[in-house]
């Protein structure tokens, strides 16, 4: 659901020196992250993601400059703009998203709850979309009604 889509805010120590801000799995996020990587050098105009998962969570933050997130459950879309580096944005699985509006040197640090597993991202949004649908038949219990049967001895 979209409502699982949040804004976190990330501990940050401030001193003469500068800031400090940090992120733990299982205590900041609700996830150990397995995988990190960071989107940089972005051309002006430039749009990234646009695709979902279908069991990774992730947590995605902007360590510098500004960028959009689009997100997409299958029935609403949700925007986000990240901007700073002590408040990052909480995506749970079967979400679309899209990157973009980013500033100039923007950097977009990603922490994944799992490593790179191809088979885990929708790549076409009416795959996605169909995945959805099914999803939603099996939760609201249509499959399990259907098919339940008695058995005679």
């Amino acid at each position: 659901m979209i409502e699982d889509c949040r804004l976190v805010n990330l501990p940050k120590f401030v001193d003469l020196r500068g800031n400090l801000s940090f992120v733990e799995g299982g205590i900041h996020i609700p996830f150990d992250f397995k995988r990190v990587y960071y989107l940089y050098g972005l051309a002006k105009g430039a749009t990234r993601a646009g695709h979902g998962h279908r069991n990774l969570k992730q947590f995605m933050i902007a360590l510098a400059g500004s960028f959009t997130v689009e997100i997409d459950d299958g029935e609403r879309v949700k925007v986000f703009k990240l901007d700073r580096p002590d408040v990052g944005l909480l995506i749970p699985p079967m979400m679309w998203r899209d990157l973009n509006s980013f500033s100039e040197g923007a950097v977009c640090m990603v922490l994944a709850s799992d490593v790179y597993d191809e088979a885990d991202y929708f790549r076409d949004r009416a795959q996605f979309i169909n995945a959805v649908k099914i999803q939603a038949n099996i939760s609201e219990g249509s499959f399990s009604k259907s098919s339940e049967f008695k058995s005679e001895i």
